[in-house]
């Protein structure tokens, strides 16, 4: 199986730009990188009482004016400035939006890329942000599968019927145009818990956690466990496991020199592939990189220097 390899190119702070949007895709495109992915931020509320999950202290890294692109407007862009990387949400908050606009906006998205999009999709977890938008922090994991479902409808039927505890369409058509790939654009959840997993089963075709973040580390070893689970909910309810793909998204650098305990995917080109390949072990089959460099023009560096000197060592399986 061929190993894939994408990148975060977030769309916030130093990549909330148009010209170092579309010169790093393109040049992620001619370096033969299978994926971009942009992030998802509709409000920064400056005060909060829920800790953000993948930060040692719950404070959320960035300050409440930083730009951030609306992620489905930027998806949309970087698909008609490549012609061939896959791009997608790492991840859409699902709730955020009304399932029957996030449908047809992808299904526009993958129809205009020629079969292109991914969706990676999460339930959220500020509260204030929900709050913000007018929708319900409770409940937001039951809305997030029903949503999806619904979504999946809109992408496979020539006219939706869909009654639902959040959401009813009697009969509606105008759907079209539907997404090129079949049979729908690939959903992938993200998260690590076992409700996430559960998640994934029930409603999507890949896992994508977020891992190296403290206090959610995900090293080889915890992220074969969480696969091994994956794959007991899924054949207990006659999934083959073998069908979901594990996308791991992780900060990625180069350290030069770096000692042997440095933390997973840190370090010279030679123990990045060491890294590489026990992740590979423990059952991923796509990397989402984040590149941990500050502007447009280290992340370019970094991504010809881990296409030149780490990615062709790296093994298919």
């Amino acid at each position: 199986m061929t190993i894939q390899f994408g990148f975060s190119l977030t769309g916030r702070g130093p990549l909330a730009d148009r010209d170092a949007i579309t010169r790093l895709a393109q040049r992620a495109e001619a370096l033969g990188f299978d994926s971009v992915f942009v992030t998802d931020r509709m409000v920064i509320p400056t005060a909060g009482t829920v800790a953000y999950p993948y930060s040692a202290t719950g404070a959320f890294p960035l300050g409440p004016d930083e730009p951030w692109l609306e992620a489905l407007t930027a998806v949309t862009y970087l698909a008609t400035v490549t012609r061939r990387i896959r791009v997608g949400p790492s991840v859409l908050v699902i709730p955020y939006r009304n399932p029957v606009f996030t449908a047809r906006a992808l299904a526009t998205a993958d129809y205009l890329s020629g079969g292109r999009v991914i969706l990676g999709a999460g339930i959220g977890w500020w509260r204030e942000e929900f709050e913000a938008l007018g929708v319900p922090f409770e409940d937001r994991a039951a809305r997030t599968v029903e949503a999806l479902r619904l979504m999946r409808e809109i992408w496979t039927q020539p006219r939706v019927r869909f009654e639902g505890r959040f959401w009813q369409v009697r009969e509606a058509g105008g759907v079209r145009p539907q997404p090129v790939q079949r049979p729908h654009i690939p959903i992938w959840i993200g998260g690590h818990s076992d409700a996430a997993l559960r998640r994934v089963v029930a409603i999507a075709d890949g896992w994508h956690p977020l891992g190296l973040r403290p206090p959610v580390a995900l090293h080889p070893a915890e992220l074969a466990e969480r696969a091994r689970r994956l794959g007991e909910l899924a054949t207990a309810t006659g999934r083959d496991p073998g069908d979901i793909v594990i996308a791991f998204k992780a900060p990625f650098a180069f350290r030069d020199g770096a000692r042997r305990d440095r933390p997973p995917l840190t370090g010279s080109p030679a123990q990045l592939v060491e890294d590489l390949e026990a992740y590979v072990a423990a059952g991923v089959r796509h990397f989402v990189m984040d590149f941990t460099v500050p502007t447009p023009s280290q992340m370019l560096e970094t991504m010809e220097r881990f296409a030149a000197d780490v990615r062709p060592q790296v093994r298919d399986h």
